[in-house]
């Protein structure tokens, strides 16, 4: 049996890899929407994460009851709206933005549970509140005038929002059940919103090269089933404050993939200003500046 301590570092590390994967798939994911709309890409994601997942998890059916449900659906919701504001947002922003801006709901997470366990956030939390926000402005703010993208900065700030919700789903119902069960019952639930979206706004589209069905396909089993169960594993066994830093990291490889392989990608030193500022809120709001207190010694 593996020990807690064990556990823990392995969870540490699955939420490390998850962030990776998510921080390739910014550029691949803007590129595809060239091709293809954003709910039709965004049913194809949640119904093959869905798919693999209740293959995956056929032999724990057993388990199922209506948590799984409940649950699952509401989960599923707040992560349906999660990334339909992200992806939004990633059409009028470049990857690299739309990934740091998205790392807001590490901020977020310490207020929701206050909302839900009625446990007030700390002092360290507020003062990186306000760190980040200010990291958030200089991101957004064009270098020419003070406007305020918001089909593209803004949608991607509410992302965050919804990023949030599910991660604080995941900490309060997530702990008692299969997390390869309650991650597809997620999925299924977002799969719905997203294709009710796509019957609504959208046609099918009349092509699709290959590139940007390999795209898809990367999208769908690595960006989204396996990333979004490492997550899980990662919030159920390190909790959702302890893995929101390693979490943030997404931007960071977010931003690193984007200069290496998306053509018109440009860093400004104003954004490189506002992304080490946002991660500075995020260790503020991590760590408690534990780090500055002197150990006593003993004598």
């Amino acid at each position: 049996m593996t020990k807690p301590k064990n556990m823990s570092l392995i969870a540490k590390a699955m939420l490390f890899i998850s962030t990776i994967i998510w921080g390739s798939s910014f550029f691949i994911l803007k590129n595809t929407l060239d091709e293809m709309p954003l709910y039709f890409i965004l049913s194809i994601r949640f119904l093959v994460g869905a798919l693999l997942l209740f293959l995956v998890g056929c032999k724990n059916w057993k388990k199922l009851n209506k948590k799984y449900l409940w649950a699952g659906g509401i989960t599923g919701v707040f992560l349906a709206l999660a990334y339909i504001t992200q992806t939004i947002g990633l059409q009028y922003t470049t990857p690299s933005k739309n990934a740091f801006l998205t790392t807001f709901y590490c901020i977020l997470v310490p207020f929701f549970f206050w909302g839900v366990t009625k446990k007030a956030p700390d002092k360290f939390n507020l003062v990186a509140a306000v760190v980040c926000l200010t990291g958030i402005g200089l991101v957004s703010l064009g270098s020419d005038d003070i406007g305020f993208n918001f089909m593209g900065d803004g949608m991607t700030l509410i992302c965050g929002i919804f990023y949030a919700l599910q991660i604080v789903a995941v900490e309060l119902w997530g702990k008692d059940m299969d997390v390869i069960l309650y991650t597809a019952f997620q999925f299924f639930a977002a799969f719905i919103i997203c294709f009710a979206g796509f019957l609504l706004f959208e046609e099918a589209p009349a092509s699709i090269s290959l590139s940007a069905i390999g795209s898809l396909a990367y999208v769908s089993v690595f960006a989204t089933t396996l990333a979004f169960l490492l997550m899980n594993v990662g919030v159920k066994y390190a909790s959702a404050s302890s893995s929101s830093l390693i979490l943030s990291c997404e931007a960071v490889f977010g931003v690193l993939f984007s200069i290496l392989f998306y053509p018109d990608e440009h860093i400004t030193p104003r954004i490189v200003c506002g992304f080490v500022v946002m991660f500075i809120g995020i260790v503020i709001n991590e760590t408690k500046l534990s780090f500055l207190k002197k150990e006593k010694v003993k004598i």
